[in-house]
């Protein structure tokens, strides 16, 4: 492992280089764009995120420059070095493990003939309006993309393309648990078709 490797602590730091690969943020915009739109897909604690650019800008793989406020304290406005990009590109070449699952909603579907049936109705079909929403909003998101950023969507080499294939992914997911979460709601109400 290389000191550039060891200097990026854990994947914060690689979806810190990612943010500021598509513009030079502050650490108050880099907390918010991990909030949205990378929340949707990863999540990380803001305590984290200052500490994190000190460990990159330690390493050469960010630099800040100091903006003067009248009316506030100064801030300081992060961009990728050369280094971070070389960094952000190995790790993007990297080779990644399948995620492991944790998802407690499966979970407890695994054991749902062991529930009360309209409670466990009741929760699933709350997960279903709340994936659907997310759902709802994905599409608006997307929507919204195509009219800001047209035909650079489908350009691989374009920032706006890694946006695309994140929000058609959370599309797909986030319709899949809806639908499967109603269907659940559904069988455990009997009214599911071809149930008994």
């Amino acid at each position: 492992m290389s000191a550039r490797d060891k200097a990026i602590s854990s994947t914060l730091g690689y979806a810190l280089l990612g943010l500021l690969a598509r513009e030079e943020r502050s650490g108050y915009d880099l907390t918010q764009a991990l909030k949205n739109p990378v929340g949707y897909f990863w999540f990380a604690q803001h305590s984290q995120v200052y500490p994190e650019l000190a460990r990159l800008e330690t390493a050469g793989l960010v630099a800040h420059t100091l903006i003067e406020q009248a009316d506030r304290p100064d801030k300081k406005v992060y961009r990728l070095t050369d280094m971070g990009r070389a960094a952000l590109s190995a790790w993007l070449n990297a080779d990644t493990e399948l995620p492991r699952k944790r998802d407690e909603l499966v979970l407890k579907a695994y054991s749902i003939w062991l529930a009360d049936p309209a409670a466990a109705a009741r929760m699933m079909r709350e997960h279903a309006q709340t994936h659907a929403a997310h759902l709802a909003e994905f599409q608006s998101g997307l929507s919204n993309l195509e009219g800001e950023a047209g035909a650079a969507l489908w350009q691989p080499d374009s920032p706006w393309f890694g946006v695309h294939a994140v929000l058609r992914r959370g599309i797909g997911y986030e319709r899949e648990y809806s639908e499967w979460c109603e269907w659940l709601a559904q069988c455990l109400e009997g009214t599911e078709k071809g149930s008994p």
